[in-house]
């Protein structure tokens, strides 16, 4: 495959999606998000692939959208009453759905500014490795827009709806280490260290039980919506896949002889 805005790689079982439009801070383009959608796909459908890092070239992680291009759409789009709502709805919603229904671990190694849509780019992946000299937050009202890629539902799930609401209102943007305590990040390292540390939690994801790992993610994102005795029963269904797998023998079998296990996803 190739691509203009994304760099793809794939190694060791770990995939690695670098946004690349350095110049910008790596504000997404329509073009961006169909190639990284190109490339989730591929890794989807790759059995070798077993989790996911989404990174940012240059001093930025995500930008939000690019403003540069002052609201010109598409020209399929153009002169349509909705086309506002039509170009967010395929392309970045399409992103934020995809990313939401990726049961591959993803891990976002947020390395500068991740703000307004790129913030939610980040809390769309299941855990947040910040550098240092990170910063998230929403600027989005500093244009006079709204946290339309997803945020208005994903900031309040992550910090709170007080908070989210003072964030997104005041255009709050804050430090790597305010936004742990606020929720937004799970771990912050020295920026020197950042994508070592992204690549190890992957690495360590990639040689547990690529079945189980997935079902465990699938359960949790989805229990979050059902009463307990409803979730009791989704995971009576989802042994019926994972108990009769081989990782299941071949984990008891590496306890027993004291050896590290190898999972092969079947």
């Amino acid at each position: 495959m190739e691509f203009s805005e994304i760099i793809y790689e794939k190694s060791n079982h770990v995939a690695t999606v670098t946004l690349n439009r350095p110049t910008k801070l790596n504000a997404y383009s329509e073009v961006m998000v169909h190639e990284i959608l190109a490339a989730l796909a591929d890794a989807r459908d790759d059995d070798e692939t077993r989790a996911v890092i989404i990174t940012g070239a240059g001093r930025g992680f995500c930008s939000g959208g690019d403003i540069s291009r002052d609201f010109e759409y598409p020209a399929r789009y153009r002169g349509h009453r909705m086309e506002a709502m039509l170009e967010m709805r395929e392309n970045m919603h399409q992103l934020v759905t995809f990313l939401r229904r990726f049961d591959k671990p993803t891990i976002a190694a947020v390395n500068g500014p991740a703000v307004a849509g790129g913030l939610t780019l980040a809390l769309c992946c299941d855990f947040r490795i910040a550098g240092e000299s990170a910063r998230l937050g929403d600027t989005s009202l500093k244009f006079a827009l709204i946290p339309d890629e997803g945020g208005a539902y994903l900031f309040p799930k992550y910090m709170g709806l007080e908070r989210a609401l003072k964030m997104s209102l005041f255009s709050e943007v804050y430090s790597a280490r305010e936004a742990k305590e606020l929720g937004l990040v799970t771990e912050v390292v020295p920026d020197e260290e950042l994508m070592q540390t992204a690549r190890r939690w992957a690495e360590r994801l990639a040689a547990g039980p690529p079945i189980a790992i997935r079902m465990t993610k699938r359960m949790m994102y989805k229990q979050q919506t059902m009463d307990l005795e409803n979730a009791l029963e989704d995971a009576a269904l989802a042994i019926m896949v994972t108990n009769y797998c081989d990782d299941v023998k071949e984990g008891t079998a590496a306890f027993h002889e004291k050896r590290p296990p190898e999972f092969k996803g079947k």
